[in-house]
């Protein structure tokens, strides 16, 4: 579920090895790594019996460019972000449907507009509330065992997932504890498509299941990282699905006062 955050969510992000002795895990299918990395997030049953999910921490991108964000995720697949920095607030929701909004102040759209057709098919991979790993046949998923690296020291296996729309990521997973270590993929930044890789650390307990609480993304060979720092989660909160709609624009800043003749020029 928190691979959602990469991307995003932001909330993304998001998440192989080979070394010269052998290893009894070499022989295993991706569907006994998929079961084992379900296992260790908490198990299915917890996982699916969540039904909305609340995220809210601080994004980084230099120490001196930060600012708070709110990712809200509730089934099925909808999705309401919020990153705000100097004041100004990007919002991207969408309706776990079929339509999905953006504002932009950094990009000049100040009120809502509609999602673009690539935007809203991110949206559709990043809102999927379970991930792409569960009940993946049903969702058009093809999940395949592609080698192994080494993720910060860590011994990880690689799974190779290809979306229903024929995009493509790959999921690392440490090899003692099945959370996920690293995600790599593609993002659509202003029509170019860049490369991400998000790795994640910190996991903590939160209802019984395991998430990252730090995530550090950049795109390889650029000198950019983004680092969201969770400070609370939260499973099953209220959310108004209003949230998930068009959002509303924001206040206009109040009028400035006329300011006050000088003294004798009346």
């Amino acid at each position: 579920m928190h691979t959602k955050l990469q991307r995003k969510v932001p909330y993304g992000v998001l998440a192989i090895f080979l070394c010269g002795m052998p290893f009894a895990g070499a022989a295993q299918t991706s569907d006994e790594i998929v079961a084992k990395v379900l296992a260790a997030r908490g198990g299915l049953e917890k996982a699916k019996a969540v039904q909305s999910e609340r995220i809210t921490g601080t994004i980084y991108f230099n120490p001196e460019l930060y600012g708070p964000f709110l990712a809200e995720f509730k089934r099925p697949g909808k999705m309401h972000n919020e990153v705000t920095i100097q004041n100004k607030t990007v919002v991207r929701t969408f309706n776990g449907k079929d339509a999905g909004w953006v504002i932009n102040p950094f990009a000049g759209k100040d009120v809502p507009e509609p999602m673009s057709a690539e935007a809203l098919k991110d949206a559709m991979n990043e809102s999927d509330f379970d991930g792409p790993l569960v009940d993946a046949k049903a969702k058009g998923n093809v999940i395949e065992l592609a080698g192994t690296e080494k993720v910060e020291g860590r011994q990880t296996y690689i799974l190779k997932v290809t979306h229903k729309d024929g995009q493509v990521s790959s999921y690392s997973f440490d090899t003692k504890t099945f959370l996920l270590a690293k995600w790599s993929g593609v993002d659509s930044v202003n029509g170019e498509t860049v490369t991400r890789e998000t790795v994640f650390h910190d996991y903590r307990d939160v209802g019984g299941l395991k998430f990252a609480f730090e995530l550090v993304s950049n795109s390889p060979g650029a000198d950019v990282t983004q680092r969201i720092v969770v400070d609370k989660i939260e499973l099953d909160p209220q959310i108004d699905d209003a949230n998930f709609g068009k959002p509303h624009a924001p206040a206009a800043p109040p009028a400035a006062s006329p300011a006050s003749a000088p003294p004798g020029k009346l």
